[in-house]
């Protein structure tokens, strides 16, 4: 038996996911799938997400699934091109655990994030798959005393450990009243990385990780794809859903259901698609240097276009699908770019 002590740090907390014995035999399976690689890996939130693509006439799975702390990893081929499938389950943390699994433990070419998301860009619409080419965490704050303001330092911020380059969001500004707020401001900062190729114990900050340009530049060729508008007989979208490539997509441990907030984080920010996983996996990729890209398909107007309901409840089966059909198509161009190149 062979012991794996994996420790991973996600945000501001050290989570000690395991002091766990892998068994010999789950060795000898990662080894041998290992040696039929590189794979793409295909990184999913939820079942949800995966489903479709399980159930997508692209997709041959093989004999071998391997399950190592809590996560399965399912190998097939899709469009032809070895893959290996892991759901991560909600947020920053399962995203960031699971990726970071997906890449120590397997040989991997390259890492595709897909699955839904709320929509910040009034230009957009339900449906429409985003592909940003940014993204960055923005639950990593710095929560300033009441009585100070933006022309006094935060706490630790002489050291280096935090910020105000990046800004703030001022809770008084969002009163239904004129009034302060002893909420006062929250300051978003960016996350300290450790890249493989830097010096271990010396931190690097980043806010926009960015993702892989070639993957970025073959994305445009998806824009012609024809999408699902209905989700039924019955239901369909107002607009033709479209595929296009955005600025910005930010990520948080935070379900965003509020029409203030989405509206002052593209105000600030200009992102698009706003979810809760794809920053965890981009930070991680980007510090392996590991080619990765995201697919995002809106499933509603973060905040409800009325004030009655929430879009997510009705047209999350069609951005699930119209994703799935996304990244199969992607896959197609990568492959076909990648023979070209030979």
């Amino acid at each position: 038996m062979s012991v794996f002590r994996v420790l991973l740090f996600v945000g501001l907390s050290l989570l000690v996911v395991s002091e766990a014995t892998i068994p010999t035999k789950t060795l000898r399976l990662i080894n041998k799938a290992n040696k039929n690689g590189p794979y793409l890996g295909l990184v999913i939130p939820n079942q949800f997400e995966l489903n479709p693509l399980l159930q997508h006439p692209s997709y041959k799975p093989s004999n071998l699934t391997i399950d190592v702390s809590g996560r399965r990893f399912r190998f097939g081929t899709v469009a032809g091109e070895k893959a290996i499938l892991v759901m991560t389950g909600l947020a920053m943390v399962n995203s960031g655990i699971t990726t970071q699994l997906l890449v120590t433990l397997f040989n991997l070419k390259g890492v595709i994030h897909y699955g839904i998301a709320g929509n910040a860009d009034p230009s957009l619409h339900i449906g429409d798959v985003a592909i940003p080419q940014y993204w960055s965490h923005s639950a990593l704050w710095n929560w300033q005393r009441y009585g100070d303001g933006p022309e006094n330092a935060l706490a630790l911020e002489a050291g280096g450990d935090y910020t105000r380059d990046i800004g703030y969001i001022k809770f008084a500004n969002y009163s239904t009243q004129p009034t302060d707020n002893f909420l006062n401001n929250v300051w978003y900062q960016p996350e300290e990385i450790f890249p493989i190729d830097g010096t271990p114990e010396e931190r690097q900050h980043i806010f926009w990780v960015p993702v892989d340009p070639h993957y970025f530049n073959l994305a445009k060729k998806l824009e012609e794809v024809t999408l699902e508008k209905c989700l039924n007989a019955t239901l369909c979208l107002t607009y033709p859903p479209k595929i296009i490539r955005v600025a910005r997509g930010t990520s948080a441990s935070i379900y965003v259901d509020n029409a203030a907030y989405r509206s002052f984080i593209y105000d600030k920010f200009e992102v698009s698609p706003v979810e809760m996983e794809s920053a965890a996996v981009a930070l991680i990729c980007h510090q392996q240097r590991l080619p990765f890209i995201t697919f995002r398909a809106l499933s509603d107007l973060a905040g409800g276009g009325t004030a009655e309901s929430n879009e997510a409840d009705t047209f999350t089966p069609l951005a699930a699908t119209n994703s799935v059909a996304v990244v199969v198509e992607f896959i197609k161009i990568l492959t076909k770019s990648s023979v070209e190149y030979e």
